[in-house]
């Protein structure tokens, strides 16, 4: 059979409260059009993120009740370490509250003013821990990933001419680290090959560079390298990521992604020296290095997770559900990044909106417009989350301009992919409608969290209930 039904049943359930159209556009104008400001009550459909946000399972939920929450050498981490070291093979395994901690963390003793981090793509917290450590991150995206309607397999690719390139101009001695995050968030959730993870490191070997690995979704990438990259389609997925791991020195981990849990992350290296560093930095900021910031529960619930994110049938259901919302875009000719990726449809907000300039922020209007059609909340992932500002003032903006709609694990059901493609339709059908928006309140890093904006004309008007 060619059905791919959700691999588990549903134990516990939550209410989804439904707001209609007259009180969304109040609650938008109160969020000043920003969808991070508005309360989770208010929202139908939530795809702000995957991060964190999915259904545990009873197995994950079970691990949480047998956690030891020792304050130091708890039985909870030693378990949490083990899992660990066998995906990744490092030794030096350091809890923390989530990935960003580990982001600031490592940057905090690599980065510094002077210095470069290289990489496929940084995404939004990590670039701007590096930034805050004095340092400048530089994206190397294969030309691939900078074409929405391409389809092409790995998109995520880091560009290897690039790489070495950058290296050569801004010496050796200057970059930090390289790190390849995977799967590429910022590039709409697409696929890194192994071969590309292989050249970069090759690549940083022969400069002596220290390579990393952000490994949020690791299960999600290893699956598109069994299903496209030749050599692998008889591999399991933890055999893929095992490989995957073996070519880096270091990685950063969100836990609340591939990790399945709500909460949580780790930082892995093989350098004992960093690692020693790198607890120390923990110890002030996180807590002692066998729970660092997490209880004996959640080290539990990770360990679970990280377990069961190989698991394949969970991974073709998972894949699957994007391409199946792809499919029905597809049908009204809706532009979005294409091929789907493994956690998000990202819409291209710039040729959904194409009478929007990229200085009214076409991604930040079409998220507006889909919360006031349907209470679907999205992120915007262009010129809000990653444009800079020249000497000037004016707007430099991103490379592309999308919608991200990222799906929490385990979470909704086919019905609600229904309705998804039914609100993205009909705002689709009245797009010209849309107005774009000036920003009225930015802070210094990652203002897209905090922002606040304003319609350039009047209110934005949706489709309509």
């Amino acid at each position: 059979m060619k059905t791919v039904i959700e691999p588990f049943r549903i134990k516990s359930v939550e209410p989804i409260h439904f707001t209609s159209f007259s009180e969304r556009v109040q609650l938008l104008k109160d969020a000043s059009f920003n969808p991070f400001l508005l309360k989770a009550k208010d929202v139908i459909i939530d795809l702000l993120t995957d991060s964190g946000t999915g259904a545990m399972s009873s197995n994950q939920w079970a691990g949480i009740m047998r956690g030891d929450e020792s304050y130091a050498g708890s039985e909870s981490f030693y378990r949490f370490e083990s899992v660990i070291s066998n995906l990744t093979a490092m030794p030096c395994i350091i809890p923390v509250h989530q990935g960003r901690a580990a982001e600031k963390i490592l940057f905090t003793v690599k980065g510094g003013k002077g210095k470069y981090v290289l990489s496929n793509t940084l995404f939004d917290t990590t670039r701007a821990n590096v930034e805050f450590s004095g340092a400048q991150g530089i994206d190397l995206l294969c030309e691939e990933g900078k074409q929405p309607a391409l389809v092409a397999p790995f998109k995520g690719n880091i560009d290897l001419i690039a790489l070495e390139k950058c290296i050569n101009d801004k010496g050796a001695e200057n970059i930090a680290l390289v790190i390849i995050t995977v799967t590429n968030n910022s590039g709409g959730g697409q696929p890194v090959s192994m071969a590309n993870i292989r050249q970069a490191k090759q690549i940083c070997a022969a400069c002596q560079i220290p390579f990393f690995i952000d490994a949020c979704r690791f299960a999600e990438n290893s699956y598109f390298v069994k299903l496209r990259e030749e050599g692998y389609q008889d591999k399991s997925v933890l055999e893929i990521a095992q490989e995957l791991f073996s070519y880096a020195d270091g990685c950063t981990m969100s836990a609340k992604k591939d990790a399945m849990a709500n909460i949580g992350g780790f930082l892995a290296v093989h350098d004992e020296k960093l690692a020693e560093e790198c607890r120390n930095l923990l110890i002030i900021t996180e807590g002692f290095p066998t729970y660092g910031g997490l209880a004996g529960r959640d080290l539990e619930a990770i360990a679970t997770g990280l377990e069961e994110i190989v698991h394949e049938d969970y991974l073709k259901y998972r894949i699957r559900s994007i391409e199946y919302i792809g499919e029905q875009l597809d049908k009204e000719n809706i532009p979005y990044l294409k091929p789907t990726g493994g956690h998000a449809i990202y819409l291209d907000a710039r040729a959904f909106l194409p009478h929007i300039p990229v200085e009214q922020y076409p991604g930040q209007a079409l998220c507006c417009a889909l919360y006031l059609e349907g209470g679907i909340r999205g992120v915007e992932i262009g010129s809000v989350m990653f444009g800079k500002y020249a000497a000037d003032g004016s707007l430099i903006p991103a490379v592309n301009e999308l919608v991200r709609l990222a799906l929490p694990r385990r979470t909704y059901t086919q019905s609600h992919m229904d309705y998804l493609a039914e609100v993205i339709t009909e705002v689709f059908k009245h797009r010209h409608q849309v107005k774009g928006l000036d920003i009225t309140y930015e802070s210094p890093y990652l203002r897209h969290f905090t922002a606040k904006f304003q319609p350039v004309s009047g209110d934005i008007q949706p489709a309509g209930e």
